[in-house]
């Protein structure tokens, strides 16, 4: 048996009036992820558990079934896996966004959705005037960035940035926790700061600035942690015995290095609705020609509820449907051995309010040699009539990878 986990981060939503009271989901032209729904069992993932934020890295290492109070420790020293970056004893790592801020409020998240070669030459630019022996900045993707702190107190209080859009930025400086982590609250914030006065003199924000685009002028840390101790998936399930994660996003893939999966880099992977999604697919199924498992993550409908668009989201949902589902399900329809598809949010990202909350997500399970349900649609509100009922965390991997 083959496995396959295609995951559209941010996918679910609430009703929206500008798509005539459906969701994102519900108002796409999705046939083949129909198909899954319709051939397949369904039900609702709760993927937060109680007492974490409804972020990725909290749904997403749910969904692959750990422990969060065990192994979680913090987005960053995820994301330094995935970019080769260590975290040794007494290092602590954080994301480090690349933002705009208008008038004292945070405009958007992502720096208008900075190319991936502009933030790379912002961060070295903020290596080269704010690193020293205790400050290190690491460039990634687009505007999700990573700095690392020798002797960083994690017990900090560190917004993430798309969960205040609109709001004032100093009232969400960072707050230590403890008295020991004074200095680092201190530290982030005098950074902050700093980066605000160079930022908007680079050369690429000025161009930006020309071209009418938002420039990336602040940072903004958040997530702190340590090195993370996770047991790899294979040790947990015999099912799999190798495996593989696909995406354009750091985190996503240092949760695969961690989990014991091969990160496969894809050409013209964006995190975003251009991104390459038949590179994606390809990789998948030549992954899947040699291996067990695969974790195939698109980033676009997240974005897309965080920019709170709801077409966008529509489309993205269409891109990932026929230029993911419907080639990855025509090849393997053509192989003797039998496969596992199962498809899902992480998290919902609505559109209306622009982050993710912790509303349970829908999944559909689809076997070559299972059963189905009477579930005839993929959406928030027909996965409640699923054969599965609703699951919590672990229960989605074991169910997936156990059988019926």
């Amino acid at each position: 048996m083959k496995y396959l986990i295609i995951l559209g981060d941010g996918m679910a939503d609430e009703p929206i009036p500008e798509l005539g009271g459906f969701t994102p989901l519900q108002a796409a032209e999705k046939p083949e992820i129909d198909w899954l729904a319709a051939h397949g069992r369904n039900g609702l993932l709760d993927t937060i558990p109680a007492g974490f934020a409804p972020g990725s890295e909290i749904a997403n290492l749910s969904i692959l079934g750990y422990d969060l109070p065990k192994v979680f420790e913090g987005r960053g020293s995820l994301e330094a896996a995935s970019m080769g970056v260590p975290i040794l004893d007494g290092e602590m790592a954080m994301r480090c966004n690349l933002i705009t801020v208008e008038n004292g409020r945070i405009k958007n998240h992502s720096g208008g959705q900075i190319s991936t070669e502009e933030g790379a030459e912002l961060i070295k630019y903020l290596q080269e005037k704010l690193g020293d022996e205790e400050i290190s900045f690491y460039p990634g993707v687009s505007y999700r960035h990573l700095l690392k702190m020798k002797g960083g107190d994690k017990h900090i209080t560190a917004t993430p940035p798309h969960d205040v859009i609109g709001q004032e930025f100093k009232a969400y400086l960072t707050v230590p926790e403890t008295e020991g982590a004074r200095h680092t609250a201190a530290k982030l914030n005098s950074l902050i700061l700093k980066s605000m006065e160079l930022l908007p003199e680079h050369p690429v924000n000025k161009a930006r600035a020309a071209e009418g685009k938002d420039i990336a002028n602040s940072i903004w840390p958040w997530s702190p942690g340590y090195r993370p101790r996770m047991e790899t998936l294979s040790r947990q399930f015999p099912a799999i015995k190798s495996g593989s994660v696909i995406s354009a996003v750091d985190l996503i893939k240092g949760i695969g290095v961690y989990a014991g999966l091969d990160p496969i880099y894809v050409e013209g992977a964006t995190g975003l609705y251009d991104t390459n999604y038949e590179g994606k697919a390809e990789a998948a199924i030549q992954a899947l020609r040699s291996q067990d498992f695969v974790f195939l993550h698109l980033e676009a409908s997240d974005e897309a509820g965080h920019d709170g668009n709801p077409r966008l989201k529509v489309l993205t949902i269409e891109y990932l449907n026929d230029r993911i589902v419907r080639p990855i399900l025509k090849e393997t329809a053509t192989w003797n051995e039998d496969i596992s598809i199962a498809i899902l949010p992480d998290h919902p990202t609505p559109c209306a309010i622009r982050t993710h909350t912790a509303r349970p997500v829908p999944f559909a399970i689809y076997r070559t040699n299972g059963s189905s349900d009477k579930v005839s649609v993929f959406d928030e509100f027909s996965a409640m009539e699923g054969s599965y009922g609703q699951l919590a965390g672990r229960q989605f991997i074991e169910m997936f990878l156990g059988g019926d």
